[in-house]
């Protein structure tokens, strides 16, 4: 993000075992050789505890895969995530079920403050688009009520706020929400656009159980080619194993979705610039004449290559290269160091 400087963060040990980031039980070791005593300091603050945290960064720049695997190494049970875009689309669902629809529009009718009539905004959320956002007022009324159905607990809030004028809600929100004691953080992302770019580019999803991968980036176990081709197939346990294909549209990128990355960068500064509560940075990007001294090699994110010799097809890695908003060359980061990040720093700024 040119201009806005995320300082590098050191996940490097010396003399640290090798770790597969993919692997569960792997990943399990590997949070506990970097990042135990904080895991335990915050499992510990738990117990009694809660917190908010408001997760900014760029579209498609990870901050549910970050919550999520925060949430699977330090506990499960004390911590929620969601997503600001999940909960509308399950909204959706409800105004096509009657009885669901009844309770909502009986929910916002003794809930909802704002210049909008009750018929107008349920107009708005039977009619939306992509184009224009909600109400401010209706996304903050509708986070309400799913924060109280989750119960007294730590709190990941993925997409709020979402224009400029929500940032000045989101300062009073866990007033709003009865969480009047917890600390509120805002937890800032920095990746390159280049990153978001080929992670659009390549990726691919199944047909049936909707699982994402990359044919870049994150392949499946099983490879096919065919017309010079080389295509993933779902190894998803529970799926049946078909060809997995790209969105149409996702070949062009980043392009469909510029304007969107704009407003989020400008978020992301004037986030950056509020005085008063407490910030994470968090970036996913490291120079590469850098990279030695502060990453272990396994915590880059790797570039698969294929070859295929008669019936073999042979997969290669290599650290994956990129160059970032300043367009210096640059390596990508797996999710796990960054979350080591997170970990560390939500310990500095909770005082534990």
């Amino acid at each position: 993000m040119k201009d806005l400087k995320f300082p590098l963060f050191k996940t490097k040990i010396d003399n640290s075992p090798k770790f597969d980031l993919t692997d569960v039980g792997e990943r399990q070791k590997y949070f506990k050789f970097k990042a135990g005593v904080e895991i335990k300091k915050l499992r510990d603050y738990l117990k009694k505890n809660t917190f908010i945290v408001y997760l900014l960064g760029k579209k498609n720049s990870g901050k549910g895969t970050y919550a999520k695997m925060f949430k699977e190494i330090v506990d499960k049970d004390r911590i929620e995530h969601f997503s600001i875009g999940d909960m509308i689309r399950d909204v959706d669902q409800e105004l096509k079920e009657k009885r669901k629809k009844k309770e909502l529009v009986e929910f916002l009718k003794n809930n909802y403050r704002g210049l909008m009539s009750l018929e107008e905004i349920i107009s708005s959320l039977e009619n939306r688009n992509t184009s224009k956002l909600l109400s401010s007022e209706l996304i903050l009324v509708l986070a309400k009520r799913e924060i109280a159905k989750k119960g007294r607990k730590a709190i990941f809030i993925d997409g709020f706020p979402r224009e400029l004028d929500q940032v000045s809600y989101s300062l009073f929100f866990r007033d709003l929400v009865n969480y009047r004691d917890d600390p509120d953080i805002l937890v800032l992302i920095d990746v390159p656009e280049a990153v978001i770019d080929e992670r659009i580019k390549h990726r691919v999803i199944c047909p049936f159980c909707q699982t994402s991968r990359s044919l870049k980036l994150l392949p499946t176990k099983k490879i096919e080619y065919e017309n010079k081709n080389f295509y993933l197939i779902c190894d998803n346990p529970e799926c049946s194993g078909p060809r997995m294909v790209a969105k149409e549209g996702d070949e062009l990128g980043v392009k469909p979705i510029k304007q969107r990355l704009e407003l989020d960068e400008k978020l992301i500064r004037q986030a950056f610039s509020l005085y008063g509560i407490p910030k994470i940075l968090l970036r996913n990007s490291v120079p590469v004449n850098k990279a030695k001294d502060y990453l272990d090699d396994y915590e880059i994110t790797p570039e698969y290559v294929y070859s295929k010799k008669g019936k073999n097809i042979k997969v290669k890695e290599k650290p994956w290269q990129i160059r970032d908003d300043e367009g210096e060359f640059s390596y990508s980061l797996m999710p796990p160091p960054v979350v080591i990040s997170l970990i560390k720093q939500l310990v500095e700024v909770l005082k534990i």
